[in-house]
């Protein structure tokens, strides 16, 4: 409870401490903050209204305390392009990148761990090497590429196999849940393949430093086979290494899936931050990246927590 408690502290720091650095990235760039998002064809008194409306005429520390208040009540302000509220736009472009995100973790997983056990256990040094080559060779590939590639293959009205949409997300939503996963499944396959490839590299890494620990050199000596051993021993031995490394790679896989979402042009986070970016839409812009900062502190929280549970020598298993 003291570490989990501890632990906890740091995470309000690291949010607070980020919280500070959005604020200030975007008030020290060139230029006046209201005359930007005002335009350059703006009059002086639609500016001046404008930094009245968003409080810019206040002292920088009274803003940002106003900014945090808001945070604080769940107000993450409203959109000065469309009238709607942040929460509302973050909402709806969220339901689509965070399935996106969790549909690759998956490809990724069911890639990358077979596959990097299998490299440590194959008694074929042909096999094991083809492994890694592929790896290699996968993990190389642009993610752009890919997706052009996947679209070409497989997308429909390009593609050879026209079997999956490769653009857009249904109007309805969710609300057709056939239809919106499978026009997610190009992209994540795309996102997921260039993962795995990370993925099955660390696995086999941190698998074939365990294969000489104590506990499983005595599995082997209790009769298991080495295949036996790696994966029921080697790979508990290995998991809090494993669950570090998947945490991470969904952190990259957010920012992967940011980049390949304008290419399936899918209305989610990674293209609507950059289309609140070119619309000069700062208050968004800015409660958007405070919310990505916060999903990348709390990852690495939970892989904090996680670890201490799964590793063996911290005498903790939950």
């Amino acid at each position: 409870m003291r570490y989990a408690m501890r632990r906890i502290g740091a995470l309000a720091l690291a949010l607070v401490i980020s919280s500070i650095v959005v604020f200030a990235a975007l008030r020290i760039l060139p230029g006046d903050l209201a005359t930007v998002m005002a335009g350059t064809d703006a009059s002086a008194s639609q500016v001046a209204r404008l930094r009245v409306q968003m409080g810019l005429n206040h002292s920088l520390p009274r803003q940002y305390v106003e900014w945090i208040g808001n945070l604080a009540r769940g107000d993450l302000g409203t959109s000065m392009l469309t009238g709607s509220t942040v929460a509302r736009q973050i909402g709806t472009r969220a339901s689509i990148t965070l399935p996106l995100v969790v549909m690759s973790t998956v490809v990724a997983l069911i890639v990358g761990v077979p596959a990097g056990c299998q490299a440590v256990v194959a008694r074929r040094r042909r096999t094991r090497t083809a492994i890694h080559v592929a790896s290699l060779v996968f993990g190389a590939i642009p993610a752009v590429w890919a997706g052009m590639m996947m679209i070409l293959l497989f997308g429909t009205g390009l593609g050879l196999i026209p079997v999956l949409p490769s653009q857009g997300f249904p109007t309805v939503g969710w609300r057709d849940p056939l239809r919106a996963c499978a026009s997610l499944v190009l992209p994540a396959v795309t996102v997921g393949l260039i993962e795995g490839a990370q993925v099955m590299r660390y696995v086999r890494s941190g698998l074939s430093g365990v294969m000489e620990d104590d506990a499983v050199v005595m599995a082997m000596a209790s009769g298991m086979t080495r295949r036996d051993a790696a994966l029921t021993v080697g790979l508990r031995l290995a998991a809090p290494q494993l669950v570090s490394v998947v945490a991470l790679e969904m952190g990259s896989m957010i920012t992967g899936v940011m980049v390949i979402e304008s290419l399936f042009a899918l209305p989610g986070l990674g293209s609507g931050l950059v289309s609140d970016v070119g619309n000069r839409d700062l208050v968004v812009v800015q409660s958007e990246l405070f919310l990505l900062s916060a999903v990348f502190l709390l990852l690495g929280f939970s892989v904090d927590l996680a670890h201490r549970a799964l590793d063996p020598r911290m005498g903790v298993v939950s």
